[in-house]
Order: structure tokens, then C-alpha cells, then sequence
């Protein structure tokens, strides 16, 4: 599973939207607009584990409404509205540099990997792009 459809489901699934069970032609990573990982499925071809993008929600799931849920029943103080890593630890992933950098592939991350800050500030804007792109109600000031 991408690190991103990781991120999408956590979110998705806490929000109570459905994930489906099985099947499926794509990587979540492709239909979230990442590339496939280096010997991932492709589309056409069959998947060995459910997809984890969400079917279609009804409604727009409320983002910040699932997180701040979620962030009230931490015991630590997480900054998820500006820290992917705090983000990641929230929804209870591998927030890693190995992650991160695997996440910073996945979204095509244009700058050097070795500047930890700036593709940190750079992924928490992309993943608030793509919830609000994949049916995640996003504040604007999030995706910026």
C-alpha cells in the first residue's frame, strides 16, 4: 500500500466513509495521482490488497473535523494543520524519513530530499491537495 493510501484511508475510514473490501484494478497510489512503486501493480492488473481509497462518500469528509476528533483523543500535543510528521503520527503511520522520502516519491516530489524541512512543509501541502482532491473537505489555508 502507498504511504499516501495510508494517509487517505486512515482519514477516510475514521470518518466513517466506506472502504471497499476487495478487488479492484489499481494501486490506491495511481488513483490518487501517484506513480506506482517499483514493481506495484499497474492498472489492468490485478491488485493482491484492497484498494484504500474510499467509494465515493455521499458527502465531502469533513478533514479537519476527523483530525481534531482525532487529535482530542491523543495524549500528545500534535501540530497535524502544519506538520506532516505530526500528521503521520496522529493517524498512527510510520512517520520516518524513510517514509516520508518514500511519500516525497510518490507525489514526485521536485526538490532535494536531503532538505528534510522544505519536503516536509512541501508533503503536508500536497497530502491536503490530495484529500481534498479524492472527496476531503480541506480548509483552503491547509492546501497552501
Amino acid at each position: 500500500m502507498s504511504v499516501l493510501g495510508s494517509i487517505v484511508s486512515a482519514i477516510f475510514g475514521h470518518a466513517g466513509a466506506p472502504v471497499p473490501a476487495s478487488g479492484g484494478t489499481a494501486t490506491a497510489g495511481a488513483r490518487l495521482g501517484a506513480a506506482p512503486a517499483a514493481g506495484a501493480a499497474t492498472q489492468g492488473a490485478p491488485v493482491d490488497s484492497p484498494p484504500t481509497q474510499p467509494a465515493s462518500p455521499k458527502s465531502p469528509v469533513d478533514v479537519t473535523a476527523v483530525l481534531e476528533r482525532l487529535a482530542a483523543q491523543s495524549k500528545e500535543k500534535l501540530d497535524w494543520q502544519k506538520s506532516i510528521v505530526d500528521l503521520m503520527n496522529l493517524l498512527g503511520l510510520d512517520s520516518s524519513l524513510g517514509a516520508r522520502k518514500e511519500l516525497a516519491q510518490e507525489l514526485h516530489y521536485p526538490g532535494n530530499m536531503s532538505d528534510s524541512a522544505a519536503m516536509n512543509v512541501w508533503l503536508h501541502q500536497q497530502v491536503m491537495i490530495k484529500l481534498a482532491e479524492n472527496g476531503g473537505k480541506v480548509p483552503e489555508a491547509l492546501k497552501h
